[in-house]
């Protein structure tokens, strides 16, 4: 039994990664579409390439939830372009924490409202929350943002209900993949707190799209 399945056994979930294609998740009132997924490319020389994964999700409301890196900004002007939306349709944009290739293009959406990590902020007015004492920011019954911390402090995800494939959690780096049981320690700011933010997230969702990589099903048991 590896680790991963260890935990998975321990924990009374299994998760299974999707197919490449399985990027779309209807729903009423709201939407997911993954625009790109995220990688972590380990190089001969110890560095590594990577991506933050860049998600859409419309409805009521459109949001983008990161923006990838700057290196990114013609893909995703592209990728917005091709839904029929400009930078100015976006209402908000959430950044799940503060990292390059998460939020290197925040600079195109100067008119909506913002959540970088814990702050929420539109133009230069920063708007008080609770996010930092553990509650939801609410967008509306079907949209909040949820602190999940541990890879960095003040990590943020986005809750999505009434998909087709059931509740969303677009996670940022809460997790990197699916079976990322071999990293996701060595890249957090604090594992026991993220280790109960994870917990939390794969007893509550259906479908989670992790920061450097495909999207992935949670099955409980």
């Amino acid at each position: 039994m590896n680790r991963h399945d260890h935990d998975a056994v321990c924990t009374g979930v299994q998760t299974l990664p999707l197919l490449d294609s399985q990027t779309v998740f209807p729903g009423v009132p709201y939407s997911v579409s993954v625009l790109k997924p995220g990688y972590c490319r380990p190089q001969p020389d110890g560095s590594f390439t990577a991506d933050g994964t860049v998600s859409l999700i419309t409805g009521p409301r459109t949001i983008l939830v990161d923006t990838g890196g700057p290196w990114d900004r013609d893909f995703l002007l592209k990728a917005l372009k091709d839904r029929g939306l400009d930078p100015e349709d976006v209402q908000l944009v959430v950044g799940t924490h503060g990292h390059s290739d998460h939020v290197g293009n925040l600079s195109l959406f100067p008119h909506a409202l913002m959540i970088v990590g814990y702050d929420v902020s539109e133009g230069d007015t920063y708007r008080p929350n609770k996010l930092s004492e553990g509650e939801a920011y609410v967008i509306d019954e079907h949209v909040c943002v949820v602190p999940t911390p541990g890879h960095t402090l003040q990590d943020v995800s986005v809750q999505v209900k009434g998909t087709s494939a059931g509740t969303v959690l677009v996670a940022g780096d809460l997790f990197e993949c699916c079976s990322d049981e071999d990293s996701w320690r060595d890249l957090s700011m604090n594992t026991a707190v993220q280790e109960v933010s994870r917990q939390e997230a794969l007893h509550t969702a259906d479908v989670i799209i992790p920061g450097h990589g495909v999207p992935f099903r949670v099955l409980r048991s």
